[in-house]
């Protein structure tokens, strides 16, 4: 297929490698032009714009920050909806506001343009290896079209409802970890106040009903109080925000979410917002004594 990939940030990059990987003919952009020269030595064409990028795309791919930036790449002056094709497919990975999503989809579609919100989960390493837990919101015979391509970046592809329904899944998905990555570094942190051999307490837990995958591949972070990056936490602190204005919507009410989101206001704050979400443990850890 003709794919058009917008954003090679640190998900987008090894996202659009696998479609290229797996032979489809594919074209790059990036407002950082230099990010799309590692997709280019491998095969990709180079676009100046997005419109230029989804011109000759059946499906135009996007992974970027933050809602702004996609209405940008859609809506804007040089945005998709100029220049892609009738009876094309959008595919929104980014995580942004439901909202936002069902506004862009119902703009796009006065055009003959259907779009499809898919949001990710898995970090950096499922997006490198073609991993990903892919939550997709849209018509549902527009997600059988797009769905080689979404196979190519995820393991776990699931269709959960109409457009904006991956977004709100996505702010579920937030949700859970944030409480995970929290009670986490409680449990930990009592562990190393109390000067007990690390290995073998992640061993214990590990094989019981703590088990996640949290535990088993960010555990060590709050361990060695080192955080290099995965999921950027200053993102994370971004998709919470989304979770609480939707939940503000529905009249829900989200405590530990909030609190999390309190904590990570502060560490960005205070220059920790590059880290791995992980970094949350930074507050408890300090909070305990232990720097």
């Amino acid at each position: 297929m003709r794919v058009a990939f917008i954003g090679m940030g640190t998900m987008g990059a090894g996202m659009a490698m696998n479609i290229l990987k797996a032979g489809h003919a594919l074209t790059v952009h990036n407002r950082t032009r230099a990010k799309e020269e590692s997709l280019a030595a491998e095969g990709a064409a180079r676009a100046a714009s997005p419109k230029e990028a989804a011109a000759n795309a059946e499906i135009t791919v996007i992974c970027v920050s933050d809602t702004p930036d996609v209405e940008g790449i859609i809506l804007g002056d040089e945005g998709v909806i100029h220049d892609a094709s009738s009876g094309s497919i959008v595919v929104d990975m980014s995580t942004i506001n439901p909202a936002a999503t069902r506004r862009m989809a119902a703009r796009l579609a006065e055009k003959g343009i259907d779009m499809l919100d898919a949001p990710v989960s898995g970090g950096s390493e499922g997006a490198q290896n073609g991993t990903l837990s892919i939550m997709v919101g849209g018509d549902e015979s527009v997600y059988e079209k797009a769905l080689p391509i979404l196979e190519t970046m995820g393991k776990t592809i699931t269709h959960v409802g109409p457009v904006g329904a991956g977004q709100v899944t996505k702010a579920i998905n937030q949700i859970v970890i944030t409480g995970t990555y929290l009670s986490m570094a409680e449990g930990l942190t009592i562990g190393l106040k109390s000067g007990l051999d690390m290995e073998k307490v992640l061993r214990a837990i590990g094989g019981g009903a703590a088990a996640s995958w949290v535990l088993q591949n960010r555990a060590q972070n709050v361990i060695d109080n080192a955080y290099p990056l995965g999921f950027r936490l200053s993102l994370h602190h971004k998709d919470l925000n989304i979770a609480l204005e939707t939940a503000r919507e529905l009249g829900v009410t989200l405590p530990a979410t909030a609190l999390v989101a309190q904590m990570e206001n502060g560490l960005v704050e205070r220059g920790y917002g590059d880290d791995d979400i992980s970094a949350i443990a930074r507050v408890i850890r300090e909070q305990s004594g232990l720097a």
